[in-house]
């Protein structure tokens, strides 16, 4: 028992040090699944796990978006002549794709601290509205379908 605690602390420690080094905040890796995915089944909960998708302080996210779409086709987005004041953020530019783009919605529906997360999974098709800097997208805001 105290060693499969020791293990669990050792896991969390190793996935803070990940997070912290930045590779897993990108668009791309927290939002992108593109080709998608074998694990149909229990896509969600696969992919919140293999992603260390989380909220603050370890809570489980209540709804997560993953984008079945090439990584150039959302990068072109920041292009796009469809933009707005971003909600929650007065300052901030939002850009919305033209065209809708295959995703799947994991929402919560049982834990609340990962990684005992479960979810529900549903696919949509919708537009995206991201944050954009001089490079490309930065941050997921929303999708509209």
């Amino acid at each position: 028992m105290i060693l499969m605690v020791i293990i669990y602390l050792m896991l969390l420690f190793w996935e803070n040090e990940q997070n912290e080094e930045g590779e897993g905040s990108t668009i791309e890796h927290l939002h992108v699944d593109y080709p998608q995915s074998d694990s149909l089944v229990r896509y969600c909960n696969h992919m919140v796990l293999q992603r260390v998708i989380r909220g603050p302080d370890n809570t489980c996210k209540k709804e997560h978006v993953f984008i079945h779409e090439r990584p150039r086709n959302i990068n072109s987005v920041c292009t796009s002549p469809k933009k707005m004041t971003c909600q929650n953020h007065s300052s901030t530019l939002c850009f919305q794709s033209l065209t809708k783009f295959k995703m799947t919605v994991c929402q919560l529906i049982g834990g609340t601290r990962y990684p005992a997360c479960r979810y529900h999974i549903s696919s949509v098709e919708g537009f995206i509205v991201v944050t954009c800097d001089d490079v490309g997208p930065v941050t997921f805001q929303r999708y509209v379908k």
